[in-house]
């Protein structure tokens, strides 16, 4: 069972998102980059690839590649934030040791 979770605010975008590529699913994993070490990868897909574990939401299928759930996705909780100034999705990752100054890697 897959314990990655997603607000209602990221389902919703999740959704938005899917339709406006007419995709199917949305995809997870971790690859190695940054200064801190790895990086969120996210993409819209059709399907899952070989050994992808599944999550279905209202809606959607979530893939998530499962070496990347192994070491460092487990718990994971996926957020959608937007004000005037911005919007991104937000990781509130319980893997997470630390984190670049930018923002954009992390280590586990």
């Amino acid at each position: 069972m897959i314990d990655i979770e997603l607000t209602p605010a990221a389902i919703k975008r999740v959704k938005a998102m899917l339709a406006a590529e007419d995709k199917l699913a949305l995809r997870l994993a971790v690859k190695a980059a940054g200064c801190s070490g790895l990086e969120y990868l996210m993409e819209s897909v059709e399907e899952a690839r070989a050994g992808d574990l599944v999550k279905s939401f209202d809606g959607f299928d979530l893939y998530v590649d499962a070496d990347s759930y192994e070491s460092a996705l487990r718990g994971l909780q996926l957020d959608f934030q937007q004000d005037l100034m911005s919007s991104a999705f937000v990781y509130n990752n319980p893997n997470q040791k630390g984190a670049c100054g930018c923002g954009v890697s992390f280590s586990v």
